[in-house]
């Protein structure tokens, strides 16, 4: 891992560590078997997707470790509002807990706060620590969506049971993005994975290119942050 990654990777162990202390790994998963059956993270991609548009993961933050504060006037309620308006596939309605996930504590914790599915980035974890996560992930009923970046990464997703395989654009060593990592994957993914595109998706071209290529599920966020309307960027970009 680079020293950027690495040092993310540091503080959410120390996050994890001090959120067991106040909360025991027993009582946060005693809290997420308790929250009613997830929703169908995975389902919602397909039905999109069958339906003939592009299943779009529509992010809401105010800030990334890249880019710094994206959007100062952050609302999350009204953010997510405009999306399902607009008719994303997945926001949070099936919610995905987007994070640098570290430790099994986190997935309990994602499922404990209504998470309806969460990202390995496989650029973080071994094989084993995905497996367990994704393990823990199945019995709370959730979703995985793993993310890679190279070849190696994509050897390991691939063992792994989810259909949902994330090719993340931006390199997470340099920041670089560039939308050739994912048609340079794509040749090596089965056929019965969904391939999600991640990062660098800014403009219809994009969009049509990504199509073209068979690519039909996506994860934009900072394109919509941008814009003061982020559903209205939602529909301006994909039409």
């Amino acid at each position: 891992m680079s020293d950027i990654l690495n040092k993310i990777c540091a503080v959410k162990v120390d996050e994890v560590a001090a959120a067991s202390a106040l909360k025991p790994v027993d009582a946060i998963r005693a809290e997420a078997e308790a929250q009613p059956a997830a929703r169908d993270f995975v389902g919602a991609i397909r039905d999109k997707i069958a339906a003939g548009g592009a299943a779009v993961i529509s992010e809401i933050k105010k800030a990334s470790p890249s880019k710094g504060v994206i959007r100062e006037d952050f609302r999350p309620a009204e953010i997510a509002r405009a999306y399902e308006q607009a008719g994303a596939a997945c926001l949070a309605l099936p919610v995905l807990r987007k994070d640098f996930l570290v430790d099994p504590y986190q997935v309990f914790e994602a499922r404990a706060m209504g998470a309806d599915a969460i990202l390995l980035i496989a650029a973080c974890l071994d094989l084993a620590q995905m497996r367990e996560m994704e393990s823990i992930a199945s019995a709370l009923g959730m979703s995985v969506l793993v993310e890679v970046h190279d070849g190696a990464e994509l050897e390991q997703a691939l063992q792994l049971q989810t259909p949902l395989v994330g090719i993340n654009n931006r390199n997470l060593r340099t920041f670089e993005v560039s939308l050739q990592t994912t048609l340079d994957l794509l040749p090596a993914i089965p056929a019965d994975r969904i391939v999600v595109t991640e990062s660098g998706i800014l403009r219809p071209e994009d969009v049509s290119l990504m199509r073209g290529k068979g690519v039909n599920a996506f994860l934009v966020g900072e394109a919509f942050m941008r814009v003061p309307d982020p559903g209205q960027g939602l529909r301006a970009l994909f039409g």
